[in-house]
């Protein structure tokens, strides 16, 4: 894999909860909007949440996934979250999965 990117936060930054979902949305649309897009994005912690129903950026992730970004949310996060009825794209996966994707990506981009 070239590049993987990982957010494991439904916010983008710290600080203002408002300002971080409006950025995690830009963010997310201009890697949509890219031709080089990477091979997949994972979520764990908090993460997990942007895949779940009532997360505003469901269209996006969507349009990354049938671009054929592999959208990976961490099983364990999802239980934790309790979202496993709620998750509306992507699959769930483990950690033996999120880790071995990360150590073989050329490059791994954290938000």
């Amino acid at each position: 894999m070239e590049k993987v990117i990982v957010i494991n936060n439904d916010v983008f930054g710290q600080g203002d909860r408002i300002l971080g979902e409006k950025l995690m949305g830009a963010f997310l649309k201009k890697i949509w909007a890219r031709n080089e897009k990477p091979e997949a994005i994972l979520f764990y912690n908090a993460g997990v949440k942007l895949t779940a129903k009532g997360s505003t950026v469901l269209d996006v992730l969507t349009g990354l996934s049938e671009s054929g970004v592999e959208l990976l949310a961490c099983g364990t996060c999802i239980n934790f979250y309790e979202l496993k009825d709620k998750m509306m794209v992507g699959r769930i996966s483990n950690m033996e999965e999120i880790s071995s994707t990360m150590m073989e990506a050329k490059s791994v981009i954290t938000i």
